[in-house]
């Protein structure tokens, strides 16, 4: 049972999506060489998260639509600079900072798939791009690591603006990512 204080924010579907996601990354990342089949359904899971995602961002709860939090890179930068002054508004659901730190996840991650799976057509003549020229499998796979690298530097970002949000603003952010309830305003 909820609290009065407490709102839930973060519905059942989305709290999955970012858990399987942060599971299915690392597992593809871990995997990259030595186990290609793990490797390679990790990322069709990644990819089949990033679709529900993208569905789920017009058709979800109030808090996980993107017409609830998108914003513009001025103001992503402007709730940065007040982040760092300690003076950042608190939001119940994505911050301008969040907001941008997903956009960037979700463009990053596509192109890592996208990326993997022309990797994977080429160099393998397997999967959905198993059409497309062996000569082109090492700069696929140049660009497919430099994806995945990238994400991995954003999800670093991201676990550091979790932890500096949850205690400029005294709430556990990273708890609410498992149950779902923040404290109301």
């Amino acid at each position: 049972m909820q609290s009065e204080e407490f709102i839930t924010v973060w519905d059942l579907p989305l709290r999955l999506f970012h858990w399987l996601l942060v599971i299915a990354y690392f597992v593809a990342y871990a995997t990259e060489d030595e186990w290609l089949n793990v490797h390679v359904w990790a990322g069709y899971l990644v990819l089949g998260l990033l679709i529900f995602r993208l569905i789920w961002g017009f058709v979800g709860g109030q808090y996980a639509r993107f017409n609830n939090f998108l914003c513009s890179p001025m103001q992503s930068i402007a709730y940065i600079k007040d982040l760092m002054q300690s003076k950042a508004k608190r939001y119940i659901g994505h911050n301008p900072a969040g907001s941008a730190m997903i956009v960037l996840l979700l463009l990053s991650l596509s192109m890592t798939v996208v990326t993997g799976l022309a990797v994977y057509g080429a160099d393998k003549d397997a999967g959905p791009l198993a059409f497309l020229d062996a000569g082109y499998a090492h700069l696929l796979e140049e660009i497919h690591e430099l994806f995945a690298n990238f994400s991995l530097m954003l999800v670093i970002v991201h676990v550091i603006g979790v932890v500096v949000e949850s205690y400029i603003h005294r709430e556990n952010l990273a708890g609410a990512m498992f149950h779902g309830n923040k404290k109301r305003p």
